[in-house]
């Protein structure tokens, strides 16, 4: 299976973001070729959700799972507890008053 490049991905995610006139910004630039990605959920109100890809062996598929979710300073905590962790990980934001992040699109997953 041919698998796309992570900065590819994200390149198409933002795009696809920034046609559906949704906000969104890198925070973290890791490894372009194989970088784990996170994507932060702000909807400008102190709240925030954080997903990242998992794999659901009972699917056999990806999904995007929540990984923290609540007031924004805590999510941020986990954010840079995985940095820590890992120096190759993307972090996105997206500000979406409505929590918009495409995520579960056809292509996204």
């Amino acid at each position: 299976m041919i698998r796309l490049t992570t900065r590819f991905w994200v390149d198409a995610y933002l795009a696809r973001l920034r046609v559906n006139d949704i906000a969104a910004f890198v925070v973290a630039h890791g490894d372009d070729t194989a970088g784990a990605v996170l994507v932060k959920s702000a909807t400008l109100d102190g709240q925030a959700k954080l997903y990242q890809r998992s794999y659901d062996f009972l699917e056999d598929t990806r999904v995007w799972a929540i990984l923290s979710e609540g007031d924004e300073r805590d999510v941020d905590a986990s954010i840079a507890k995985q940095r820590q962790f890992d120096s190759d990980i993307w972090v996105l934001e997206v500000e979406d008053r409505e929590g918009r992040t495409l995520l579960g699109e056809q292509g996204l997953q």
